[in-house]
């Protein structure tokens, strides 16, 4: 009896957890990508079903009117590309299991991306976000040490909120991290958010105690809800849009926007580039070399200061 697709697709996700260690995010991509995938193997283009076909019969067009598809649907090119990683990814398995010939995938080319600079914030916009939360009440205190940490850090919002007490390490200031794939890393942090930390971590047992009785308290958990819960990262994003709205501001900010002004401010600060890439957790150099946008006017005034020729006439110095 033919193995059906559905339970090829469990054993590979399974595969990634047990064997590669991937995080549940990547996990939960790649479910909802990989059962995309199925359901358009098992339908008509008018949404009847039809016949699961043998997985043999798969090849590179099948994945490109897949792709196809997808664009049909205005799916963005990121999450074209994104499907087709997953469905590559995949067919390897498989192809490693022996359950087909081949990768029909790997000739099925990568859309191409529009190269998007990340965006952060300048440096005074950037302290006023972190300081914007009201830190005479305890939600403020713990914003106000979310946003201290985010900036300081440059940890990802899902590093943040799965950060637990046994993690932290106040008097040296360095956090525990596990990233992606789950390999762990040590950040450190300043005294700014030292401060913001020590003054929330205080005040934390209030939103436990008021908190008895609402739901299961989440001890161990760094950052709590005001139901005593673990923090998500969708509630770190309201989190930071609140204090944007606060500040009465038109920025285009996420809890990720404060990731890349940590590595920016640090790489115009002068930090090595290899630096930033092992206090962003990056297992590639390529992934972090995005943040070496420099504006023009520190090129042009980089040039005319060191180079031998660079000085404009007219210039003292």
């Amino acid at each position: 009896m033919r193995t059906p697709l559905s339970s090829w697709i469990e054993s590979y996700l399974n595969h990634l957890r047990y064997q590669r260690n991937a995080s549940e995010h990547t996990l939960r991509n790649y479910a909802s990508d990989l059962e995309q995938f199925r359901c358009f193997l098992t339908h008509k283009p008018d949404g009847s079903e039809r016949a699961e076909p043998d997985l043999n019969q798969i090849d590179h067009l099948t994945i490109r009117e897949f792709l196809g598809v997808l664009y049909q649907r205005r799916n963005k090119k990121s999450s074209v590309a994104r499907k087709l990683a997953a469905v590559r990814s995949f067919l390897k398995y498989l192809s490693a299991q022996g359950a087909v010939k081949g990768n029909p995938a790997r000739s099925v080319s990568t859309p191409r991306q529009e190269r998007r600079l990340p965006e952060y914030l300048m440096m005074d916009a950037a302290v006023q976000l972190v300081e914007a939360p009201d830190t005479t009440t305890v939600l403020g205190k713990r914003d106000r040490a979310i946003l201290e940490l985010l900036y300081a850090t440059g940890i990802r919002v899902s590093e943040l909120v799965s950060a637990d007490l046994g993690d932290l390490d106040l008097t040296n200031g360095f956090l525990r991290v596990l990233g992606k794939g789950r390999k762990e890393r040590i950040v450190p942090f300043g005294r700014k958010a030292q401060g913001a930390l020590e003054d929330y971590l205080a005040a934390r047992d209030e939103i436990i105690r008021s908190a008895k009785g609402k739901s299961a308290v989440a001890r161990e958990a760094v950052f709590l809800n005001y139901r005593g819960g673990r923090l998500t990262t969708r509630s770190v994003g309201l989190i930071v849009d609140r204090h944007v709205v606060t500040l009465a501001q038109r920025l285009n900010v996420h809890p990720h926007t404060l990731r890349h002004t940590f590595a920016t401010h640090m790489l115009n600060a002068g930090a090595d580039l290899r630096a930033i890439q092992e206090l962003l957790g990056h297992e590639s150099l390529s992934t972090t070399q995005k943040y070496t946008h420099v504006s023009t006017e520190q090129l042009v005034s980089t040039h005319r200061r060191y180079h031998p020729r660079g000085k404009l006439s007219g210039n003292s110095h």
